[in-house]
C-alpha cells in the first residue's frame, strides 16, 4: 500500500510539473496600461481592502476588457523591465482572482470554488485553469509559484497579491505600476505587518499571519524572520521573542 501511495504521489507530481508554464510570456509585446484596473479598484475597493463584488459585477464589461488586455500582452522577458513584469503579474493575479469571485458570486469562500473533480494533493481553486496568458491556459498557482516566487527575489509580493479572503493582505485600491512599484510594495508590507487584525506584535511576543509560516523561506533568505518583520514593524521585535501564527480566516473579503 505504501509503495502504491508513493507511485501515485510521484505520478501526480509529474503531472503537476508537466502542466506548469514557468515561461509564460510573448516576444515583442509592450507593457499594457493598467488604467482600467486602477479605475475598477478605486471604485470598488475600500481603503481597508474590503471589496464590493457587486460593484465589480456591475462593471464586469470593464473588468473583462482589462483581462483581455492582460491575456493578450504577456511580458516579453527580454525587453520588459523587472518592475514592468512584476506590476503585470501582481495585477493579473488580483484581477483574475476578482474575476473568479465575480463569475461565481455569491460565495462564502474562494476555497469553495475550483474544478468539480477534486484531486488529492492539488489545492483545488488555485490550480484551476480558467484563463489564458499569451494563448496558454494558466492558473493562479502558476502565477504565484512558477512566476512570481520562482523568477523574482521579492518577498513583498506576498502582501501585494490578494486571495479574496479576510486574512489575506488587503487588496490595494490602486493598480500596481512600474514607476512607483517599490514604494507600493513597501506600503503594502508596512500596512499588513502593522495591522493588528492580521498580526499582533510586541517586543517580546508576535502572533503573526500564517503567511509567514507558509512562505518562511521567502522571508528568511537574508536573515531571520524577525529581521524581516522589523524592516516594516513599528514595534521592534526582540530576536528572543516568542513567535506563533494566527488562524487564517478564509471567508470572503467583502
Amino acid at each position: 500500500m505504501k509503495s502504491l501511495r508513493s507511485r501515485l504521489f510521484a505520478l501526480i507530481s509529474l503531472v503537476l510539473f508537466s502542466c506548469q508554464n514557468p515561461s509564460l510570456g510573448l516576444a515583442g509585446t509592450t507593457p499594457p496600461s493598467h488604467q482600467l484596473w486602477d479605475q475598477l479598484v478605486k471604485a470598488h475597493v475600500k481603503p481597508n481592502g474590503l471589496v464590493n463584488y457587486k460593484g465589480f459585477i456591475h462593471d464586469k464589461a470593464k473588468l473583462d476588457q482589462y483581462l483581455k488586455l492582460i491575456s493578450e500582452n504577456a511580458p516579453d522577458r527580454k525587453t520588459w523591465s523587472k518592475n514592468q513584469q512584476l506590476a503585470y503579474w501582481i495585477n493579473a493575479y488580483n484581477a483574475f482572482t476578482v474575476k473568479l469571485i465575480v463569475d461565481n458570486y455569491p460565495v462564502k469562500s474562494i476555497r469553495d470554488l475550483g474544478p468539480a473533480l477534486k484531486i488529492p494533493l492539488i489545492k483545488d481553486v488555485w490550480h484551476y485553469k480558467f484563463f489564458k496568458i499569451g494563448g496558454v491556459e494558466s492558473s493562479l498557482d502558476e502565477i504565484e509559484h512558477s512566476i512570481l516566487r520562482k523568477e523574482f527575489d521579492e518577498p513583498r509580493i506576498h502582501f501585494a497579491i490578494n486571495c479574496a479572503s479576510v486574512s489575506c493582505p488587503p487588496l490595494l485600491n490602486e493598480a500596481f505600476v512600474a514607476d512607483k512599484l517599490d514604494a507600493q510594495l513597501n506600503g503594502v508590507a508596512t500596512t499588513f505587518i502593522n495591522d493588528p487584525t492580521r498580526n499582533k506584535v510586541s517586543a517580546d511576543q508576535a502572533q503573526i499571519s500564517s503567511i509567514f509560516s507558509w512562505f518562511k523561506e521567502d522571508f528568511t533568505k537574508k536573515g531571520t524572520l524577525v529581521d524581516f518583520l522589523n524592516l516594516y514593524s513599528k514595534v521592534k521585535i526582540k530576536s528572543s521573542a516568542k513567535i506563533s501564527h494566527l488562524e487564517y480566516n478564509w471567508n470572503l473579503n467583502e
